[in-house]
């Protein structure tokens, strides 16, 4: 992988972790596959590969994303936007602060322990995610307003796949920032990227 499409996986894994929370969030339904790629790359903290974050997984859905709401197409969801924005706001706050990212790594090797007597998507699992997200990444900056469905947002279960998934988000944003992504290139750099993801769909 080039520069260029590296930081186009990465903000694909963004853009796959957002539009599982909007899905759950308008709808209560879950792809556990997809689910669990996204958490899964929560606890890969020290990759050889920036490839590895995702251990080879199918992120199409992710460059789908892009290309809808990067494109010139009239396609786009504002709520999407709006998640991807606040995603890469709280990660420029969290690579700001080291004592919150010392925090979160101690706070991932708690998951990482955990996961020797549970399964990734056990309940006990995602709500010590999501605790994560809450105690550690949240109060960072401006919190990120997650709409859907109340009936769907009510449900605990979901409120801890949710976070688990900013979680997720967050983590590619870091991943994205590693590999020299910045947000001007979203705009400067839109056509490119969109090109590349529409490549590797």
């Amino acid at each position: 992988m080039n520069p260029l499409q590296q930081r186009t996986m990465a903000l694909a894994g963004i853009c796959y972790a957002i539009d599982q929370v909007r899905h759950i969030a308008r709808h209560g339904e879950t792809d556990e596959h997809a689910l669990a790629i996204s958490l899964e790359s929560v606890l890969i903290t020290d990759p050889e590969r920036p490839e590895d974050v995702f251990a080879g997984a199918d992120l199409s859905e992710g460059y789908q994303i892009i290309v809808e709401q990067l494109g010139d197409k009239s396609r786009k969801d504002v709520d999407l936007t709006r998640y991807l924005v606040g995603v890469l706001a709280l990660e420029r706050k969290l690579s700001a602060k080291p004592a919150a990212m010392q925090m979160l790594a101690e706070r991932l090797s708690q998951v990482k322990r955990q996961r020797h007597h549970y399964q990734l998507l056990d309940e006990q699992v995602l709500a010590n995610l999501a605790s994560v997200y809450s105690d550690v990444i949240s109060p960072l900056g401006t919190r990120i307003q997650v709409v859907g469905t109340p009936a769907q947002l009510q449900n605990k279960l979901n409120q801890y796949k949710i976070r688990a998934l900013l979680l997720a988000a967050v983590r590619s944003a870091v991943l994205w920032r590693q590999l020299g992504g910045k947000r001007r290139q979203l705009m400067l750099s839109r056509k490119a990227i969109v090109e590349t993801a529409a490549r590797a769909r």
